[in-house]
């Protein structure tokens, strides 16, 4: 390791180089904050942790200019169908396929800018670390450790330990454990992870699986649920030259899966004898965890390091991605001081409410699994047995398609109770929904539109705050707006937008939007001075009056 130069001062140090690492750094050195990336190990391999991205995190991705990157490392190409597959086994029968499944479709959508991805998460990291690397505010240390670290008032000295062992001591202004499951971050601010541990047992095998996609009859997909008494598992496609992963559930306790036990449950669950070969096998524990705190002074915590759930809907990567765009805004807004100490506390306000929210959607994901849904003679070839499998079919549908078409989950979030969001009096009225409608209520993220000409309505967001006009374009409160952020120094683009559709989408013609594309406040007319103030963290300002809003 080197020491850092006196001009090389990071003002953030972030702990992890998984996706919500990098996705801070990203969101730091887009916005011209020095950031230093420390990782001690090298993060290759096989395994691919998650493979969903979402549309949300896409749309992320779109605001770096990467979501098309993304797309280009797609392993079967973006128009590989995205269908969940309920087989007895891949030689046996057919029970129910959930089509078009986690809008991964790359048909245009009014809804969202970008269409989910399904891809192994190694490639995701290669296209956020080439980002990252990229950026001139950005250094990344591989092959470092993180010690510990000691704060005062006026920044964080965080010591780091090289792969030769040498130590040094840098010093920032902060520092963000995004360091995973076993964050030592997490440890040193003395926070809890409070919830169930231990779930269920699982095996995550990677297989070179030479000829399986051509040796079954039930078409493509990006999940295969296998439900029979040898191994009731998760198979699925995972990457090009034959990649598969496989997933056995309920498995024993105590019961370690070697690699000959693994390929001889592949044969048995699939029916299928090919010459398979073991890349990789990972013993994972489900778990619902979430954190007692996510900061100590200038410390926090994003990812996976404050949040543990099932990867059952595939929301925990994504969560983590959103994490890193929410804090990584507010820490940018108050190392250029435009951004004042409440925006720093809503980070937790917000993001711990909505962590637990879709830990409930996961845990019930987790509670329907191939093992659960196997019966008896589902495979017999009897009028009982079709009758078994038409009972369970059905079962399926009720179940499962919560966990498969979740836009409402993804997109339909809210924060509620933030000290930065300006309530309208709407908040009762709202809840979480599978279904996901759109709505400008504050603190909701806001509605998308592709607009005449073609360009998505986020593509006209700034990099600061946005004050979207639907109406009275002339009106004397944009001026006074515009001459609000120019004394407070707070980044304010103003666009304006004559059109009836929007209008009704937002139900006013005036609508603040913030860096992360969440809605600040909504109205007719701008309220005055210390809209911006509030909404950047500097002062509390008074509440918009209540008013009555179309809700999800």
């Amino acid at each position: 390791m080197k020491s850092a130069s006196p001009d090389s001062r990071p003002q953030v140090i972030i702990v992890g180089a998984g996706p919500t690492g990098l996705a801070l750094a990203i969101e730091l050195g887009t916005r011209g904050v020095p950031c230093l990336v420390v990782e001690r190990t090298e993060r290759g391999g096989y395994a691919p942790r998650a493979k969903t991205t979402h549309v949300r995190t896409r749309e992320l991705m779109r605001r770096w200019g990467i979501a098309g990157e993304l797309a280009k490392v797609s392993p079967f190409g973006i128009d590989y169908p995205a269908d969940i597959h309920f087989v007895t086994r891949l030689s046996g029968r057919s029970l129910v396929r959930f089509r078009d499944a986690l809008n991964c479709a790359p048909a245009r959508d009014e809804r969202y800018s970008e269409h989910a991805q399904w891809v192994p998460q190694y490639k995701l990291e290669a296209v956020l670390r080439a980002k990252a690397l990229s950026l001139p505010h950005v250094r990344m240390l591989y092959g470092t450790e993180f010690v510990d670290f000691a704060q005062d008032a006026g920044e964080v000295r965080v010591r780091l330990r090289g792969s030769s062992g040498q130590e040094e001591v840098i010093a920032g202004d902060y520092l963000v454990g995004a360091d995973g499951a076993r964050s030592v971050v997490r440890e040193q601010i003395g926070a809890t992870m409070v919830g169930t541990y231990g779930l269920s047992r699982n095996y995550n095998v990677i297989v070179h699986a030479p000829g399986l996609a051509q040796a079954h009859a039930h078409g493509p997909g990006i999940m295969y649920w296998q439900l029979n008494a040898e191994a009731p598992s998760v198979i699925s496609p995972m990457d090009e030259g034959d990649l598969w992963s496989f997933g056995p559930t309920g498995l024993p306790p105590g019961v370690t899966l070697t690699d000959d036990a693994a390929l001889d449950l592949i044969r048995r669950s699939t029916g299928i004898d090919l010459p398979y070969k073991v890349l990789s096998s990972d013993l994972w524990i489900a778990s619902r965890l979430l954190a007692d705190r996510y900061r100590k002074g200038r410390v926090f915590l994003a990812g996976d390091a404050c949040h543990l759930h099932p990867p059952f809907g595939g929301f925990g990567m994504n969560m983590g991605i959103a994490d890193a765009v929410d804090l990584g805004w507010k820490l940018a807004a108050v190392a250029q001081d435009w951004g004042g100490p409440r925006l720093l506390d809503s980070y937790e306000a917000e993001r711990r409410p909505v962590h637990d929210m879709v830990m409930d959607e996961a845990e019930a994901n987790h509670a329907v699994l191939p093992n659960q849904l196997f019966r008896e003679g589902i495979e017999d070839d009897t009028p009982e047995g079709e009758a078994i499998r038409q009972e369970v079919a059905a079962f399926i549908q009720r179940t499962k398609v919560r966990e498969f078409y979740a836009l409402g989950v993804v997109l339909g979030l809210r924060y509620r109770g933030s000290p930065v969001i300006a309530e309208d009096g709407t908040e009762a009225a709202w809840r979480i929904s599978r279904d996901y409608q759109p709505s400008a209520a504050p603190g909701c993220l806001a509605p998308h539109a592709w607009l005449d000409d073609g360009q998505s309505l986020y593509d006209l967001f700034g990099q600061g705050f946005t004050l979207l006009v639907l109406g009275d374009p002339d009106g004397a409160d944009i001026d006074a707006a515009r001459r609000e952020a120019e004394r407070s120094g707070t980044p304010l683009d103003i666009v304006v937008l004559d059109d009836p559709r929007l209008r009704s989408l937002y139900d006013a013609t005036r609508a603040l939007v913030r860096p992360d594309q969440i809605v600040a406040w909504r109205g007719d007319q701008w309220p005055g001075t210390g809209l911006l103030g509030l909404a950047s963290g500097r002062a509390e300002a008074p509440q918009a009056a209540p008013r009555q809003a179309a809700l999800p």
